[in-house]
């Protein structure tokens, strides 16, 4: 039996991927061929994509952009979508890493650090109950990353990035990190949503 036969090819670890993606090399591919490398990993791989840009200073705006996709991509893990469906026109869409290739290389060390001390673990917060608990949390992070609030991108990015690479890593420690995030996000949420409301109520009241 030949060494190939019984020694399985080692996969990409996520800060591998993105220092791939960030490859000009990949300008013209497109985004179906990309999911397509990603494998049963692609949800993770899409919720950290999309998510931990806005955790760095961004343009306006962006967090419109690269919510948009989450928004598509949560709905479908948390109906239990083995792989990402996107519609055709979307599949031939060039892959444009141009706006995000800065954000990811000054991310690229903190996922390595991370992926150095993550592994395996609590793996029972995963699987086909899991995985859906998980899309439905992002989904309604996803609808939060896209409102226009000042630093209100910051939290709920955070929290998808942690379930996006605890997807990739299969991590319950990262998941549980996730949740605690998610809660801490939607908290301050609705703590925002309390003092506008309370002055809007004032300001009513004045006139």
């Amino acid at each position: 039996m030949s060494l190939s036969a019984t020694v399985p090819e080692r996969r990409m670890s996520l800060s591998e991927i993105l220092t791939d993606l960030c490859d000009e090399t990949h300008a013209a591919e497109t985004l179906g061929e990309t999911l397509q490398r990603f494998g049963r990993r692609s949800f993770g791989v899409l919720l950290f994509i999309f998510a931990a840009p806005n955790m760095l200073p961004l343009p306006p705006g962006s967090s419109t952009f690269l919510g948009a996709p989450l928004v598509l991509f949560t709905p479908q893990l948390a109906a239990g979508v083995r792989t990402p469906w996107l519609p055709a026109r979307l599949k031939r869409q060039a892959l444009d890493m141009g706006r995000l290739r800065a954000a990811f290389a000054r991310l690229i060390p903190r996922v390595a650090q991370v992926e150095r001390v993550s592994t395996a673990r609590l793996t029972f917060l995963f699987g086909p109950v899991g995985d859906r608990v998980i899309g439905a949390v992002c989904t309604l992070l996803a609808l939060v990353l896209m409102l226009p609030l000042p630093l209100g991108n910051l939290l709920p990015a955070t929290a998808i990035s942690l379930f996006g690479l605890a997807l990739v890593q299969r991590d319950g420690i990262l998941a549980l990190a996730g949740y605690v995030m998610a809660a801490v996000s939607l908290s301050v949420l609705a703590l925002a949503a309390g003092v506008i409301h309370r002055l809007l109520a004032a300001a009513l009241s004045a006139f």
